[in-house]
């Protein structure tokens, strides 16, 4: 079923399962008005339901490439500005049984938008549509470049809201003024939820150059920010040497590259003496999962158990360290509160298995991991897929991992993104820690 050349799924008979594909269930076409013109779809039999005037069914091909059935609807142009295409399907990521679908998911198409907008609400509820410049959009972000206003945004599931986990250091929102924990609640005038998050998120980039209106929530405050687009390049790993030959590493996200860099700028610490490792990962919402695991990997010992993820029939996959240590000395790793994703999947691992010492604030809580899915038109379906857990077998997702050593930053302190070497009582305690 296709609407303006966005491809929405394909009707399929129940028992069949295909990679990747997304199983129109039933469609139904409202007017305007409200009226209900189609109401159409295919039942638990693989019988086709709903025949109207307005729509034709055609069954699968005998011996074709993928069996599929099409519904052919013909409505007069007229009607189909405003107009909502709601349809529920099935989506498959296996090649496996009818019983590993995720059933009773949705999305809709208004007319006269220039996008199509899906939400599931089966036993996923973390599965989000994408629609094919977004997925280009995408990738470009984990390939850490992209043009916008540079802003690490997560969806607050407790009040639906879209939450500012960090601005990209450098960034037209860091110098703009927008800081961890901000609401954005606007963007040029159109007022956003927490489940239109994305759609938010492509308004906010576009050309560099141009201006973009930004709303924010900040506590009792609404504030609005004009920022000028540019070309944003993440540098996610910035070092340092400090005092007592301590080397310093701050990972600000996880994006493709990022272990690598890591490990070049880690060696170039040793090479200046360095003795002991502090590992910053305050107000990194997280990134590429395979890189997180890259850098534990550096510190763990060969063969132990680092990452478990558990799917949604509960099957466990154990992820172990596969090479020799390449980082053999004390370390710290700073957290706090937004400190997400894969930075938990690190702090977690080099806690439990006692190869750092964790300081700082309790971390966000997100131990969901996703895939990105493509679709035939280039669109894509961004799946959570497993929950994952610490070594130990701790709950991430909505819980968080406890520092061992809980620091907060001096009142005095407005943003954790604006903190003096004077006022960061968190990176004190981390040296105080290695001396």
């Amino acid at each position: 079923f296709n609407v303006n050349n966005i491809n929405l799924g394909i009707i399929r008979r129940p028992e069949q399962s295909i990679d990747l594909v997304k199983t129109i269930s039933n469609i139904r076409f409202t007017l305007p008005n409200g009226q209900v013109l189609i109401d159409a779809g295919m039942n638990e039999n693989g019988e086709f339901v709903g025949q109207s005037n307005y729509t034709s069914y055609i069954p699968p091909v005998s011996g074709g490439a993928d069996n599929r059935g099409l519904i052919r609807i013909e409505i007069d142009s007229s009607l189909l500005q405003g107009s909502i295409v709601e349809i529920t399907y099935r989506l498959n990521t296996k090649n496996t049984s009818e019983a590993d679908y995720l059933d009773s998911s949705y999305g809709y198409y208004k007319f006269g938008e220039s996008y199509y907008q899906g939400r599931e609400t089966a036993k996923d509820t973390d599965v989000l549509t994408i629609s094919p410049t977004t997925v280009v959009d995408y990738m470009d972000d984990t390939m850490g470049n992209f043009v916008g206003i540079g802003i690490y945004m997560i969806q607050n599931t407790e009040d639906n809201t879209i939450e500012v986990l960090s601005p990209i250091k450098d960034s037209p929102a860091e110098k703009a003024g927008i800081l961890p924990g901000d609401k954005i609640v606007g963007v040029d005038g159109v007022k956003y939820t927490g489940d239109e998050m994305d759609t938010a998120a492509n308004k906010i980039k576009g050309e560099e150059g141009t201006t973009v209106k930004i709303e924010i929530k900040r506590g009792e405050e609404n504030l609005t920010f004009d920022i000028e687009r540019a070309k944003v390049i993440t540098n996610p790993v910035l070092s340092e040497k400090l005092e007592n030959n301590i080397g310093y590493l701050q990972i600000t996200s996880f994006d493709e590259g990022t272990a690598e860099d890591f490990k070049n700028k880690f060696n170039s610490l040793k090479d200046q003496g360095i003795t002991s490792l502090i590992i910053d990962l305050r107000n990194n919402g997280g990134g590429i999962v395979e890189e997180a695991i890259e850098i534990i990997d550096y510190i763990v010992p060969k063969g132990k158990e680092i990452l478990i993820t558990v799917d949604k029939e509960q099957k466990e996959e154990i992820e172990k360290s596969k090479d020799d240590i390449l980082i053999d000395m004390p370390i710290v790793v700073l957290v706090n509160e937004y400190s997400a994703s894969a930075s938990e999947i690190v702090a977690g691992a080099l806690k439990d298995l006692n190869e750092a010492t964790l300081v700082g604030k309790t971390t966000y809580g997100k131990g969901v991991i996703q895939q990105l899915l493509s679709l035939s038109n280039g669109a894509g379906l961004k799946v959570t897929v497993e929950e994952y857990y610490t070594p130990n077998r701790t709950k991430i997702d909505g819980v968080g991992i406890k520092p061992n050593e809980e620091v907060n930053l001096p009142e005095t302190v407005t943003s954790p993104l604006i903190v003096t070497r004077e006022q960061d009582t968190q990176l004190q305690k981390a040296i105080e820690i290695l001396k």
